[in-house]
């Protein structure tokens, strides 16, 4: 058996040293370059519509580019969120006011007089309005708020500062998804509130009701892809991303229906 084995390995060995001998002549071997980083692709917001042209509800056009919010808010999220999700949201509602009488009544109308127990009703016309409101608010280079917003603010809040905390910690103490608000309240006052899910306030089961004028989406598909499970610096960020310009236009849109 040993002879067996000796005469066996000897004889792989041999054909192990052929081998080499055969391959003694290296061949030069060009090894390719690594392929520079090619930077996503993403489309354009404008070819985003309403799987029915004829639906009460139609997507708003975003008024700018996916990629207008770098850093602070990337591309493929916003591509993802808009034309994913947003509309999702549009397309279940229409699909859920056909032929009820809600068909031809607008969306604040729709949510002021909302029945909570029609659910889809209520995730979808709230997911229509609440993302309608946050890429509206939303644009590039921005400051603090001016005008008469920021007159507002510091009257209701004592400072800009003070609003911030106060919006960063209701932001982060939500559990699970849903959305911070800025509202005007039934008192004329500014106040900040959150909700569940798609909840808003112009619900009639809000815990605080008033009227929005800027959101904060907090559901994971507004900033897992950049922000993974970081909450806090995706809401940080959000401060570089808000058009002030905008939330005082809509504040001055109420302004007179609460003074």
């Amino acid at each position: 058996m040993k002879n067996i084995l000796k005469t066996g390995i000897l004889f792989l060995s041999l054909l192990s040293f052929g081998g080499c001998k055969k391959d003694k002549d290296l061949v030069e071997v060009t090894i390719p370059e690594p392929e520079k980083a090619v930077s996503q692709q993403v489309g354009d917001p404008d070819d985003v519509k309403a799987e029915d042209p004829d639906g009460p509800f139609q997507m708003i056009p975003l008024p700018y580019a996916y990629n207008a919010l770098e850093p602070f808010i990337d591309a493929k999220t916003m591509e993802i969120h808009y034309s994913k999700h947003h509309v999702n949201y549009c397309n279940k509602l229409n699909a859920a006011v056909k032929g009820t009488e809600l068909e031809n009544k607008n969306i604040e109308e729709i949510l002021a007089k909302l029945d909570p127990k029609n659910s889809d009703v209520r995730n979808n016309g709230g997911g229509y309005y609440n993302h309608n409101l946050f890429f509206e608010i939303l644009g590039q280079n921005a400051t603090e708020p001016t005008d008469e917003i920021a007159e507002k603010i510091t009257l209701d809040f004592g400072s800009f500062d003070e609003f911030k905390k106060q919006f960063s910690e209701k932001a982060n103490k939500i559990f699970g998804s849903g959305w911070v608000w800025l509202i005007v309240d039934t008192n004329g006052k500014l106040a900040i509130t959150t909700t569940t899910n798609q909840d808003n306030p112009l619900m009639p089961n809000a815990e605080q009701k008033g009227k929005p004028i800027l959101a904060l989406d907090v559901w994971e598909h507004a900033y897992y892809l950049k922000y993974q499970n970081k909450r806090k610096d995706y809401i940080e960020a959000f401060y570089n991303v808000i058009n002030w310009k905008k939330v005082n236009e809509k504040f001055n849109e109420i302004k007179p229906k609460t003074e």
